[in-house]
């Protein structure tokens, strides 16, 4: 693996990466799983400090930088965003400089209101840098997108990975017929950002995706438009239906999930701006009367019927009852943790190509003297 034209990088979407770098990196994050899986240690990055700000709820996303971060030998620090003086007027660049005075490394989760998050990690990207620059720090700190409004990077690649894995190799996921459908949740304001990291970065590998929502659901124009560039360079395909059984028809993987509905997902944006939580209310009102209307919308049984014995993804928690039957689920509950536990090794692996000078000799050496156990 030849990983040094990835040393420095930071991932703020992979529409800015090439494939063959996302190759790359899924090839190393395959190696480190495998050395994991027999016991070999990775500790390339002791004693360094890997900081995630978190202004939205995790779980999965939290613990797999933590668990990835662990086995690079660093220390893990997660930052609750509520509690930056980010809500007091610091500026991004600021918080990205105060961060790099002490991080090795930086993820930010910060998905919530449409305009804002990839915005605001790339701000403190500059922060970081324009600080190292001016202190004549050798230091590098890539930042990692741990969701935004625009992508979620580390949870497209982790679903890739576990495609892959399903499929039987890394090039097995072209071809495939792959559903990304909306479906109904009793909860409200859930990002775009799944489903746009998850049509923009499969078509680019081949895949025939099928997005599907009802009307009034659409995604943002900018990753639309990658998920049909990345479809005409790759021999894949890209369409859009509003017929969730049109999608699930012949598919070879289906993976239905929630978000909100976009002109109220827009609205919400001004209404934040201004503090106004009546105008919050009435479109958090508004939002789930809309998805309501939507209860059908749900991977069943007879759904998955229509499917070429597709398997399900799901990036986690599934409303169950809701988006998913109990009976689906169940039967798919250790296949969505096996694609859960990938992003562990996407992270590990983002980590250590940005950070490891010559990683794929390192890793070589380390299998070595594993003595290749596999």
């Amino acid at each position: 693996m030849d990983t040094d034209a990835l040393f420095g990088r930071s991932l703020l979407t992979t529409h800015e990466w090439s494939t063959a770098d996302l190759s790359t990196l899924l090839a190393v994050a395959a190696e480190l799983e495998r050395l994991d899986r027999v016991g070999v240690r990775t500790p390339f990055l002791q004693h360094e400090l890997a900081y995630a700000m978190f202004f939205d709820n995790s779980t999965r996303t939290k613990s797999a930088w933590a668990g990835a971060a662990a086995r690079l030998g660093m220390q893990p620090v997660i930052v609750d965003g509520s509690s930056t003086q980010v809500s007091h007027g610091e500026t991004a660049e600021e918080t990205g400089a105060m961060l790099g005075m002490n991080a090795h490394a930086l993820g930010v989760r910060h998905d919530l209101i449409l305009g804002e998050g990839n915005a605001f990690m790339r701000d403190v990207l500059r922060g970081i840098s324009d600080y190292l620059a001016a202190t004549d720090d050798e230091r590098v700190v890539p930042v990692v997108n741990l969701q935004c409004d625009i992508d979620h990077p580390t949870q497209s690649l982790a679903d890739l990975l576990w495609l892959r894995e399903h499929f039987g190799g890394p090039d097995a996921v072209a071809g495939k017929r792959i559903a990304m459908s909306w479906a109904y949740s009793p909860s409200y304001a859930k990002p775009l950002s799944v489903p746009q990291g998850v049509v923009s970065l499969l078509t680019r590998f081949g895949a025939h995706v099928t997005l599907a929502h009802p009307e009034g659901y659409d995604l943002l124009p900018e990753p639309m438009a990658w998920a049909a560039e990345g479809a005409a360079a790759s021999g894949g395909s890209f369409r859009v239906t509003h017929d969730m059984d049109d999608a699930f028809v012949g598919a070879d993987a289906v993976y239905p999930k929630s978000w909100g509905p976009l002109a109220l997902m827009t609205e919400r944006v001004a209404a934040n701006m201004a503090g106004d939580k009546a105008a919050m209310a009435d479109i958090e009102r508004r939002a789930l009367a809309t998805n309501a209307a939507h209860r059908d919308w749900i991977c069943d049984e007879r759904r998955l019927g229509l499917t070429n014995d597709a398997m399900y993804l799901h990036c986690l928690p599934a409303d169950i009852g809701a988006e998913v039957t109990p009976g689906v689920m169940d039967r798919f509950k250790v296949a969505v943790a096996r694609e859960a536990n990938k992003k562990v090794y996407v992270i590990m692996a983002m980590l250590a190509v940005a950070k490891v000078p010559h990683l794929g000799q390192q890793l070589a050496e380390l299998a070595d003297r594993a003595g290749g156990a596999r």
